[in-house]
């Protein structure tokens, strides 16, 4: 039996999901959630074997929690489901710890292949994904700017590019000012860009965010 977590803020989506799975003999939904904060309490309470991660929640999103649950959960799968294509959040998750990653508009059979695969310990990754990957090895300098960001400093930099300002940042992600003000430095070095207007520009060009 494949124990799965499902957490995404659209009730609508957790219950199709549940009913989809559920009627599956070898799955059961043993909880849900509805952003990142509750996603680790989730973890944190229930044995999961593979967790359906959101992207883009209120509060702490899947990005800004994938670290935290990757530490509570070391050996339980993670499947993004994201209304953003793979070329453009895929790669870096992948490297943050995500066991594979599907866009929402997939076929259904995608996201049970997909669990399966997981839970039997391995990655999922689509053809599209694999070719991503393919291209990265072999023209390593081809990639974007922001595949150099650290998990922490690509969090600083979403929210920064949204814009949220580093006191705000500093209390959604409990790190001090200065300690977010380092990594703006660092990230703004790593990008060549010199003002928060100049990051909301490239995450929009690089579609990054909406």
């Amino acid at each position: 039996m494949i124990r799965v977590g499902i957490v995404d803020d659209h009730q609508i989506i957790r219950s199709g999901l549940r009913q989809y799975l559920s009627d599956h003999v070898d799955i059961r939904v043993v909880g849900e959630a509805s952003n990142g904060r509750e996603a680790i309490d989730l973890v944190r309470t229930h044995q999961i074997d593979v967790l359906l991660l959101d992207l883009s929640m209120p509060g702490q999103g899947g990005l800004d929690a994938i670290g935290m649950l990757r530490a509570k959960a070391p050996d339980m799968g993670i499947l993004i489901l994201s209304g953003y294509s793979e070329e453009h959040y895929a790669l870096n998750l992948i490297r943050l710890g995500a066991s594979g990653y599907l866009n929402k508009d997939c076929e259904p059979s995608q996201i049970l292949e997909a669990v399966r695969v997981i839970a039997l310990g391995k990655r999922f990754l689509t053809p599209a994904v694999a070719e991503l990957l393919a291209q990265q090895l072999n023209r390593p300098s081809d990639a974007p700017l922001h595949d150099q960001l650290s998990e922490r400093e690509m969090q600083v930099f979403l929210k920064l590019a949204r814009g949220a300002s580093v006191g705000e940042i500093g209390e959604a992600l409990s790190l001090s000012v200065k300690t977010v003000s380092t990594y703006r430095t660092r990230l703004m070095e790593k990008l060549n860009l010199s003002s928060n207007s100049d990051l909301t520009y490239y995450a929009l060009k690089q579609k990054l965010i909406d």
